[in-house]
């Protein structure tokens, strides 16, 4: 059986995806909230799509995306400089006995959902779709 090139295992645990939901919903009220003592942070409005955490959910990488797709290189720089003020909001939110360590990507499933739309609406896939 040939190995899906995106995960190596069976999947996150039921832990992992709680505990990244949760982190998710607590990294988007702080960040929608302005409660990082960072004003260029506070500035942006930023969209947290998702948050994986690893097996032993020390690592959590979270995919996030600024409001409009604009200054996506700025929003990931200003996250990791305020990582640790973060890092340490969650930890207390969520209630973890050690808080992850954040890592921030930036979130393309709107960019994949777009190629997935243009390519449905080729004349060719139309035509063998429609088959």
């Amino acid at each position: 059986m040939a190995k899906n090139k995106f995960h190596d295992g069976p999947g996150p645990s039921q832990r992992q995806l709680r505990v990244g939901e949760l982190i998710r919903r607590t990294l988007s009220e702080v960040l929608a909230r302005g409660d990082v003592h960072d004003p260029d942070l506070n500035r942006m409005s930023i969209t947290v799509g998702e948050v994986r955490t690893s097996p032993d959910l020390k690592i959590a990488t979270a995919y996030v995306l600024p409001l409009g797709g604009k200054g996506q290189e700025d929003v990931i720089e200003l996250l990791a400089r305020n990582k640790g003020e973060l890092r340490r909001v969650v930890g207390k939110k969520v209630g973890l006995k050690f808080s992850p360590d954040l890592r921030f990507r930036l979130d393309d499933t709107f960019d994949r959902l777009d190629d997935t739309r243009r390519m449905f609406e080729q004349d060719a896939v139309r035509r063998d779709l429609d088959e």
